[in-house]
């Protein structure tokens, strides 16, 4: 086995045995939400200026930089003599996305962050400026404006024969770049009763959530379902809900969370719960290596014959079958002495996705096997 194949292996068991004895609590604000407290997307179409030739050059975007000009009452000779040479060309400016989120006490006046996306063929928002763009909610209305100049993450620069591009310089973003114009008021309480929900729902985590806000408020919270946990403002704290609200995020409980492995197979990761189980399998691992050399010899004709020199291609072919081992593993085991038994075959992280989603087709794996 690598020694990288061993650290990966070891930090993986090391992760899942913190994983089962950490037991610290988690604040209810930090795993639940009120409801009514929600965001709204927001979305708008604009225009970003000042380029420097790196702006769109369809003609999409050139007519729509004139209408721009129209409504704010500049209109060129030629466009209102001939109609249908309504464009003029630019490599300075794109048309765009503007997309922001406004939260639920968000107030006239108070600022959003806005990321601004290329619409068109442009190659680069660096150096750019966002003209006065509208942002609408679902609902048709306009509740936000957003205007300023761009920060590009990244660029782009390109010559006759070579070019250099970081990140996506074809997505800007500007911090605090749209003013809330409507505001999308949110309300917690309604007739005198406020809704916790949870962002993983689980019945044991709901149950726990509602026992410990009944130790500090008698008789004031309900398990309605497994993500949602009803509480009843206390008469004397009906005058200040903000402060009840507050005290109910501090209370600290234990969250408990289904038995789950998840694995990533783009990257190789696995992540597995303290709760997941193994029942008594066996397991063995074994490689197949295939290993080519390509190699060019050069056949000589005899003298004074009538032959041609030419190149004969050689394949070096060789397969190694390294050594596995069966191992046992006893039933009602953990991820984490899982983890340990693999280690000792010498298994790497592709290794571990694969037996992990044998285990599951066996009946082995008592737990949820989440693929993304």
């Amino acid at each position: 086995m690598s020694g990288i194949s061993s650290i990966v292996a070891s930090c993986f068991t090391a992760l899942l045995v913190l994983a089962g004895t950490a037991q610290a609590g988690v604040r209810i604000k930090d795993i639940t939400d009120f409801q009514g407290a929600r965001s709204n997307q927001l979305y708008g179409f604009g225009l970003v200026v000042g380029l420097d030739g790196t702006g769109g050059k369809s003609q999409f975007t050139q007519q729509v930089a004139v209408d721009m000009l129209q409504k704010l009452k500049v209109t060129a000779k030629t466009v209102s003599t001939n109609p249908s040479d309504n464009v003029f060309k630019s490599g300075n400016i794109a048309a765009v996305m503007v997309t922001a989120e406004i939260g639920p006490f968000a107030r006239w006046g108070s600022r959003l962050d806005v990321t601004i996306s290329v619409l068109d063929d442009a190659t680069s928002l660096q150096g750019g400026t966002l003209l006065l763009t509208p942002l609408k909610g679902a609902d048709g209305e306009v509740y936000a404006v957003a205007q300023g100049p761009l920060s590009v993450g990244g660029f782009s620069f390109s010559g006759r024969a070579a070019s250099a591009q970081k990140n996506h310089p074809t997505v800007g973003r500007i911090a605090g770049g749209a003013i809330v114009e409507r505001e999308a008021h949110g309300d917690i309480c309604f007739d005198g009763q406020m809704r916790l929900l949870l962002r993983d729902a689980d019945y044991d985590t709901a149950q726990a959530i509602t026992g410990v806000i009944n130790q500090c408020f008698p008789a004031s919270a309900v398990t309605v379902d497994a993500g949602t946990v009803q509480v009843f403002v206390p008469r004397c704290r009906c005058t200040n809900l903000v402060g009840f609200a507050s005290e109910l995020g501090l209370l600290e409980v234990m969250p408990d969370a289904p038995a789950r492995v998840v694995i990533n197979e783009r990257t190789g990761t696995i992540v597995a719960g303290e709760n997941v189980k193994i029942a008594t399998v066996n397991i063995a691992h074994g490689n197949l290596a295939i290993v080519t050399n390509e190699e060019k010899q050069v056949s000589q004709p005899l003298p004074f014959s009538k032959g041609r020199t030419v190149e004969v291609p050689r394949t070096n072919l060789g397969i190694t079958e390294q050594g596995g081992g069966l191992k046992v593993v006893q039933g009602a085991v953990t991820a984490a002495e899982l983890a340990r038994a693999l280690n000792a075959l010498g298994v790497t992280p592709r290794d571990l996705i694969a037996i992990f989603q044998a285990l599951k087709q066996a009946g082995a794996l008592h737990a949820e096997l989440v693929i993304m």
